[in-house]
């Protein structure tokens, strides 16, 4: 572990030396021999197509940047911490996408992000003052008030229209936050980008140029409106795009969704004996319209019930054996048109053999979900629809998740979390589906105004926002649960000829909610899934770093950071917490605190990794020793004033075969 986040530059210069090693000359790479080794791929003319921008430089150089900071557990904030699957960080989202590379990269399923639009009145931070230093930078980032509240002020800047760089300041936010983005991707990864018409354009090619244009899938156009407009001069706008991209196309499974019960009485309206199975059937040409390729095995002749035969005047969908197997099972139909001829027509039943509904391909637009929606659950939520602006539907999320293939297990990431309406929709779909899809929600502490609603009602930044809605929605499900339990609990007893052999339960029609709880099996996740999340915030490091760049003057103190390279105010789950994420682990991994020799040390992923941090001694390291992990680490100060001890520790772990590190 050596304090910082995953290098991003060096990663892909080890990669090119593993790929073209003849291109590197003294540790640089030699454009000539580049040329050479390549040819004509190379392009060395000044006349080439590609995305550029006023600060595109500097903002490959904040990308670059590595960071020291942290994330900190807030348990008081969260909901079963213990148990919970689902995370919560409040940070930087710049800052807290580069601390979650080394844990989660290449890890995520699906990525959902709705950043600012760029209209003119949005405030984001992005890199304007690019004459300034990281650590002036990083100071700029981290600039709060007195309550520890980010402030606006030197920090969220205005992007105003009259800017001469207004899309430049704005594609600078952007890009590095999308390029970390895709290195979180799994190779199966998708990520979806809401965006209106002020920025949809440069967002094309911003994304071409970091997910490259070959793994571009569709833009989505989402009708997020019935209508009004009444003060536009010319159209009235109601609709917005949804950018879709996958980490690599070819790894990407077929998109099949569900079939909404409206669109399903629309297309499937035929029923036969089959019915009670396969339910209602649509009918299909069997004789293909069009075809970009012709083949002989689909031309064959039918015979019709009156004897004669039928040619489809190009071809058939189906081949002759294909078309037998239809025909015996009552899956074609015969009907003749108005000019006496035969036309043939199969039949698509909506469930599949096996009785599950059939899925279809999910389409570029989105007409039936729309903002009002999205107001609604704020004011169901917290009674005030003035709360937060324009927040995203659940539904359309829940519509993404879908498209997005995020099944049991997978995690989805939201590092412009806004309201938490990504981490709403996880809940949700979890509860009607039994499934067990995780999010990560990443939300900067931006302080609300202190003449909005928001502020009035008590939250005072956009992350209080965010993390009460997602224990609002929690409550309210385990509410919905615990209600279902005590019906059925009902139900048992007023019939417990419904379940012979179970024992009878009596409904308790006076139990409080809290009793509700305990009683109903909604802390058991196999019974109702996960309902918790567990709340970071993003922090400076618990060790001192060494620095490299310091003037003459600072010496002492970088002497000082050597020889105790702790802060005074860490505290030893925060070291932890920093160790494991430095490590590669991530934060739903498997930690057991226990005693050795009444020495507090931690065990990671199955004594993978076992952590001393306050306490250590000679007969500690044997048992730890005998517990055989990969690696054991250990505060240099828990050893100090004995040499000898981590002499022999070292030895010990070393005929061991255990990885042995001091911090």
């Amino acid at each position: 572990m050596d304090g910082e986040s995953k290098d991003v530059k060096q990663e892909k210069i080890e990669k090119l030396k593993g790929v073209l090693p003849e291109i590197f000359t003294e540790g640089k790479i030699d454009l000539h021999q580049l040329h050479l080794t390549l040819g004509e791929v190379v392009v060395t003319e000044g006349e080439r197509y590609v995305l550029n921008w006023a600060g595109k430089t500097d903002a490959f150089k904040v990308l670059q940047e590595t960071t020291t900071a942290t994330l900190v557990p807030a348990e008081k904030e969260s909901i079963e911490f213990d148990k919970t699957g689902n995370i919560f960080i409040e940070g930087e989202n710049l800052e807290v996408l580069k601390v979650l590379q080394k844990a989660y990269y290449g890890k995520i399923k699906m990525i959902y992000i709705d950043p600012p639009y760029n209209t003119g009145n949005d405030s984001f931070i992005y890199p304007d003052r690019f004459q300034e230093s990281k650590g002036e930078y990083l100071k700029r980032i981290g600039d709060k008030d007195e309550e520890g509240l980010l402030t606006k002020e030197g920090l969220f800047r205005k992007n105003n229209k009259e800017s001469g760089h207004f899309h430049s300041n704005w594609l600078s936010m952007m890009y590095p936050r999308l390029f970390l983005a895709r290195n979180l991707l799994r190779e199966d990864g998708v990520i979806f980008v809401s965006i209106d018409d002020n920025e949809v354009h440069n967002l094309r090619l911003l994304m071409n140029e970091i997910f490259g244009e070959e793994n571009f899938i569709d833009t989505i156009c989402w009708k997020k409106k019935y209508g009004g407009g009444a003060k536009e001069k010319y159209l009235v706008s109601v609709h917005e795009y949804i950018l879709v991209y996958a980490k690599v196309k070819i790894d990407l499974p077929e998109i099949l969704v569900e079939f909404e019960e409206e669109k399903a009485k629309r297309f499937y309206k035929y029923k036969d004996e089959k019915f009670e199975k396969l339910g209602y059937y649509r009918t299909h040409p069997l004789e293909a319209v069009k075809s970009f390729d012709t083949r002989d095995n689909l031309k064959f002749s039918v015979i019709a019930p009156d004897g004669t035969k039928v040619y489809p005047k190009r071809q058939w969908r189906w081949s002759k054996e294909r078309f037998e197997e239809a025909l015996s099972k009552d899956e074609v139909i015969f009907n003749k048109n108005k000019d006496g001829e035969w036309v043939l027509y199969s039949k698509q039943y909506l469930n599949e053999e096996n009785g599950e509904q059939r899925k279809t391909k999910a389409q570029s637009l989105i007409d039936d979900i729309f903002t009002q929606e999205g107001t609604k659950e704020v004011v169901d939520i917290f009674g005030d629809a003035k709360i937060f602006s324009f927040p995203k539907p659940n539904r359309l999320a829940k519509k993404l998740i879908e498209i997005g293939g995020l099944s049991c297990n997978d995690l989805v990431l939201d590092f412009f979390a806004g309201s938490g309406t990504t981490a709403h929709a996880v809940l949700d779909l979890n509860k009607g589906d039994g499934g067990n899809r995780k999010f990560i929600c990443v939300q900067m502490p931006e302080k609300c105004d202190e003449d909005s609603e928001a502020f009035k009602a008590g939250y005072k930044t956009i992350a209080e926002i965010c993390k009460e809605r997602i224990r609002r929605v929690i409550i309210k499900l385990k509410d919905v649960i615990a209600n279902d339990s005590k019906q059925s609990k009902l139900h048992l007893s007023r019939h417990p000829e419904s379940n012979e052999g179970s024992r009878i339960l009596k409904a308790d029609s006076s139990s409080s909610f809290d009793s509700a709880q305990d009683e109903s099996p909604q802390n058991d996740p196999q019974e109702t899934g996960d309902l918790g999340f567990k709340v970071f915030k993003l922090q400076p490091s618990n060790f001192k770093i060494w620095r490299s760049d310091i003037k003459e003057d600072d010496l002492p103190k970088q002497l000082d950071a050597f020889e105790k390279p702790i802060k005074s105010e860490s505290q030893i789950t925060n070291m932890m917490w920093e160790i494991l994420l430095k490590s590669g682990y991530d934060l739903n991994t498997k930690i057991e605190e226990n005693k050795i020799d009444d020495c507090d040390v931690f065990s990671v992923a199955d004594n993978e990794i076992i952590l001393a941090l306050s306490k250590i001694s000679e007969k500690a390291i044997k048992e730890i020793t005998t517990l055989k992990p990969k690696k054991f680490i250990c505060l240099d100060s828990l050893f100090s004033g004995n040499d000898q001890l981590k002499t022999n520790t070292a030895l010990q772990l070393k005929d061991a075969g255990v990885e042995f590190k001091t911090i």
